[in-house]
């Protein structure tokens, strides 16, 4: 008989309810590796996916671009999967794959039928344990990276915006200044030995949370766990530093130039708290109160009753170390950036000095709570969230309580939020320009 299929999201609407607890059981491995089981029986699918912890800011300076290359280079094959095997094993068997890396990890996951459980554990530590790491494959992958920065950065209209590459602006010290895909003159010099070496520092069980999530047996699931990740040996992890970004006490206000755009933007950027802090939160709150819609208050202001901007934006990307909250604007018709800007510090001031209404704050924790019942309404999505929870917040409960987190943050504590991480000398200004190609 076919199991029907029934997301959360349609659960959550269709009977009224608060977005559904996530029930999980963590345990580490004898050799390090954390293992955490989602049993989730509504669908026979799923997904097993391995976060390791290495990004962008780990590489060393001349030798960028190394975590995300890995991304693709895993995928090549290994000693039991033949060169380009790797997708059609996929295919073969009703499954897909991906990965994807920024500045702090790099994950890989895989979802198939729940018969397939063993086969998916099966490549992931195929992966670990027997990549195929040699001159063709890095040759091979070295092209793919490249198209990958042609289509999505380099000729990408706001490539530098959406993919963080404008963040040299913000960070002076901080790795999170670099860009996450690294720069492809120091992935063309690199030699054999140094992707190597590359993977030996940071591809290690103890450096790595495995999560399966879906249909499976816990019993069974852990025992294939326990063949297939158990004999890794563990290693000794290379030493983190930890740069400390000084705050900024003067306003910074810079130029960037993009020959892919018509219309030129305004930027207000920001650093702001880990996302492992409450305040990263609240200024996720702040920016939806900001852009989130059409009825956000610079939507409302910019677009739809002055009509000064095509287009406005914030968003707060939530890093391990430091986070980024962007606020910015593209102009309509003759409208000067000086007055998107002066527009928008009206905007935030009233944050800084006046309390939201009941209503403002109501809809917000609305949209938080449809956002997670959206990101958790598969088990490819919780399997996710588990993982970076795991392993960037060093709280894999964070799933379970961050509405609870949401719904406590008072109209008091995004006044303040807003008056301390959105002050004028804490920001870079960024004039976001058309360049003639």
């Amino acid at each position: 008989m076919r199991k029907s299929i029934l997301t959360l999201t349609a659960i959550a609407f269709a009977m009224g309810i608060s977005a559904q607890k996530v029930e999980f059981e963590e345990y580490n491995l004898k050799n390090g590796m954390h293992v955490i089981l989602h049993q989730d029986s509504s669908a026979p699918v799923v997904t097993v996916g391995v976060m390791y912890h290495v990004g962008a800011k780990d590489e060393v300076d001349g030798k960028t671009g190394m975590a995300h290359f890995y991304e693709h280079l895993l995928f090549t094959g290994t000693k039991n999967i033949g060169r380009g095997e790797w997708n059609k094993i996929e295919a073969a068997n009703g499954g897909t794959g991906n990965a994807n890396t920024n500045w702090d990890r790099t994950y890989y996951y895989e979802t198939f039928p729940s018969n397939n459980l063993e086969l998916a554990l099966w490549m992931e530590s195929e992966r670990l344990m027997h990549p195929i790491i040699d001159q063709k494959a890095v040759d091979t992958q070295n092209e793919v990276v490249k198209e990958e920065k042609r289509q999505r950065m380099d000729n990408a209209p706001y490539g530098k915006i959406i993919y963080g590459d404008v963040y040299n602006h913000i960070f002076d010290n901080h790795k999170y200044g670099r860009p996450m895909i690294g720069y492809i003159k120091d992935l063309d010099a690199a030699k054999l030995e140094e992707f190597k070496a590359f993977y030996d520092k940071w591809y290690m069980p103890n450096n790595a949370v495995l999560v399966v999530a879906g249909d499976f047996e816990k019993a069974t699931a852990k025992k294939m766990i326990d063949d297939y990740f158990g004999p890794i040996s563990q290693r000794t992890l290379p030493n983190r530093v930890t740069i400390i970004e000084p705050e900024r006490t003067l306003e910074k206000k810079v130029k960037e130039y993009d020959s892919n755009i018509q219309l030129p933007a305004i930027i207000l950027a920001h650093k702001t708290p880990s996302m492992k802090e409450r305040e990263s939160l609240v200024l996720d709150v702040i920016s939806t109160i900001l852009s989130n819609g059409k009825s956000s208050r610079l939507y409302k202001k910019l677009v739809d009753d002055k009509k000064k901007a095509f287009q406005v934006f914030s968003f707060a990307r939530e890093l391990e170390d430091y986070s980024v909250y962007n606020i910015g604007a593209i102009p309509l018709d003759e409208t000067s950036l000086d007055d998107l800007t002066t527009e928008m510090d009206e905007e935030i001031e009233k944050l800084q000095t006046e309390l939201i209404s009941d209503k403002d704050l109501q809809k917000v924790r609305n949209k938080f709570e449809n956002r997670f019942v959206a990101s958790n309404s598969n088990v490819q999505g919780i399997a996710n969230s588990l993982a970076r929870n795991y392993m960037l917040v060093g709280d894999t409960n964070r799933i379970n309580t961050e509405l609870d987190i949401v719904n406590s943050i008072t109209k008091e504590e995004i006044r303040d939020v807003a008056k301390k991480y959105l002050a004028k000398n804490r920001r870079v200004v960024i004039e976001y320009l058309p360049k003639k190609k």
